[in-house]
């Protein structure tokens, strides 16, 4: 009797069961349609929050060429390197090889981390080589990534660096016709949607918002071959007679344009490392000069000249 017992209750455990997994069945089903129908726009919200990013598109400055459309100051692009702290926090295992090749210290990383872990954005490296950003990335460090910028080149270097002068990390006009030009040369950044994944690199382009406008080229009334004359030989006088400073101006006497302008000492804008602040004073224009008596030739030449003149009308 005992086994009949048994028996007839196992039919009702069965069925038990199987009511149990119907019922879970159909809450999963109901709960799929629920997050498919009702709740889509909240989730595609959710993960694009996560994935879906808005990243600018650098436009470059424009291009400062001479009279006879040679450049004398251009953009070449270029990377950074990037990462969002928290992210790379979690990775502390790589922060040896990330700076090794970055020329920093892990102490250095750690430092940059831990001042700006409350936001998603902060640089490592500005301005690398194309090819050492492949060697970064290639790390596939979680939260390190690239940001295209761009960085001027200046062809000439110091022997037009007191006219055209230089422009700062962030491309910002500091000297010369880079600053005093700024509006006209600097460019207006576009925009984009991106898709990224979780190392940050750019898998998919969404949509564009905004193109990017280049900054206007400018044309200056430097020559640059008797720029380079000017320069050179207002060095050698300088050495020749051991002078502390020089300057020397170039006019055109027919139209009174500036063909050159030059100055020693001078600096090579391309070596941001190696610039002294006082060497960017441009003497030929902000030094007063009193040249003395040394105009009064030029003074009496001119009574002279008038008064022949009066003298042959009369």
């Amino acid at each position: 009797m005992s086994n009949d017992k048994y028996n007839t209750g196992y039919p009702l455990r069965l069925s038990f069961v199987k009511g149990v997994m119907l019922l879970g069945v159909a809450a999963l089903v109901w709960r799929m349609g629920d997050l498919n129908l009702n709740q889509r726009e909240f989730l595609q919200g959710q993960g694009d929050a996560r994935y879906l990013r808005t990243v600018a598109i650098p436009a470059h400055r424009g291009m400062i060429a001479d009279r006879n459309g040679e450049p004398l100051a251009i953009s070449t692009p270029v990377e950074s390197v990037w990462a969002n702290p928290q992210e790379l926090a979690q990775a502390r295992d790589s922060w040896p090889r990330l700076a090794r090749l970055l020329g920093m210290s892990v102490d250095e990383i750690e430092q940059q981390l831990v001042r700006r872990m409350d936001r998603e954005f902060v640089y490592l490296r500005r301005h690398v080589k194309p090819e050492l950003a492949e060697k970064v990335m290639a790390l596939r460090i979680p939260g390190v990534a690239l940001q295209p910028e761009y960085r001027r080149y200046y062809p000439m270097g110091e022997v037009v660096a007191h006219v055209v002068g230089f422009t700062n990390i962030d491309d910002t006009g500091q000297e010369g016709v880079e600053l005093m030009m700024e509006e006209r040369l600097r460019g207006t950044p576009g925009s984009k949607r991106v898709i990224k994944d979780r190392l940050g690199r750019i898998i998919e382009n969404v949509e564009s918002i905004s193109e990017p406008r280049p900054g206007d080229d400018l044309s200056l009334s430097i020559d640059r071959r008797v720029q380079y004359l000017a320069y050179r030989e207002l060095k050698a006088a300088v050495h020749r007679h051991h002078a502390k400073a020089g300057s020397a101006v170039v006019l055109d006497v027919t139209t009174g344009e500036v063909l050159a302008m030059v100055n020693q000492p001078a600096y090579n804008p391309n070596n941001r490392s190696d610039m002294a602040s006082s060497r960017f004073r441009n003497r030929a224009v902000t030094d007063v000069f009193e040249p003395g008596s040394t105009m009064k030739p030029f003074t009496i030449s001119a009574a002279l000249i008038r008064a022949g003149r009066t003298s042959l009308s009369a």
